[in-house]
């Protein structure tokens, strides 16, 4: 099976090399996304070119995939889900939820200049990023591309209530399967509320598994496109 594999804020689908290495022996074919604006130098890029970029690696795809998104990026494989639901297995979302119907994107930092730059390591101080050392810490920030404010900015759209009908697996890095349970039956994530299959896993990592836990995330992926397929 195809897994699309779509990164967050700032990321270019380069960060998620040591998955896909992983995933291949398994029997699954990745497909790291770059995204436009994330590594092309659109800063003009939208969300609907985002999304357009996930919904073209879907329709190429053989059969049915699995769409794993990660971070702010998990809106982005739920939304593919919703555009394409005869055509994704699955959806994992990896160290984050999506947004609901109408909200901004990803309006969570300072935008500059029409872009939403990384703003350092000061918002990631804690469990996001305590498994990340100082090497790391700088090859990230130097990595970083500002996201376009056309993106981080962009009103979120659902149309196809079918996409609830689609199975999801949500990894849960620095919070804990039993917290992200609570949030979802309170209501904080209307979305996975209403969806009919939900199941959760546990990985020992900070935010950005794919760079320090990327065997470990590539068998919990691999786990999930087997039981979708």
């Amino acid at each position: 099976m195809d897994i699309l594999l779509v990164g967050g804020l700032w990321l270019r689908g380069s960060v998620w090399d040591r998955v896909a290495s992983a995933l291949e022996p398994l029997g699954h074919r990745p497909v790291p996304l770059t995204l436009p604006g994330q590594g092309d130098g659109d800063a003009s890029a939208t969300l609907d070119d985002q999304l357009a970029a996930v919904l073209a690696a879907v329709d190429a795809a053989p059969g049915r995939s699995l769409v794993v998104g990660h971070s702010a990026a998990c809106t982005l494989a739920w939304l593919a889900a919703d555009r394409r639901p005869e055509r994704v297995a699955g959806v994992a979302l990896v160290g984050g939820f999506p947004t609901g119907d109408g909200q901004p994107y990803a309006d969570f930092f300072e935008v500059r200049d029409g872009v939403m730059p990384f703003p350092g390591w000061e918002p990631f101080e804690g469990p996001d990023a305590a498994d990340l050392d100082a090497e790391a810490r700088r090859e990230f920030a130097a990595a970083a591309i500002p996201v376009p404010e056309d993106v981080a900015r962009g009103v979120v759209r659902f149309a196809d209530e079918r996409r609830f009908g689609v199975p999801v697996v949500v990894v849960c890095p620095e919070f804990t399967p039993e917290q992200a349970r609570k949030w979802i039956d309170a209501g904080d994530v209307p979305e996975l509320a209403r969806a009919e299959r939900v199941d959760l896993v546990d990985i020992d990592a900070g935010h950005w598994p794919m760079i320090t836990r990327p065997a470990e995330l590539a068998r919990i992926l691999g786990a999930a496109a087997d039981d979708a397929a």
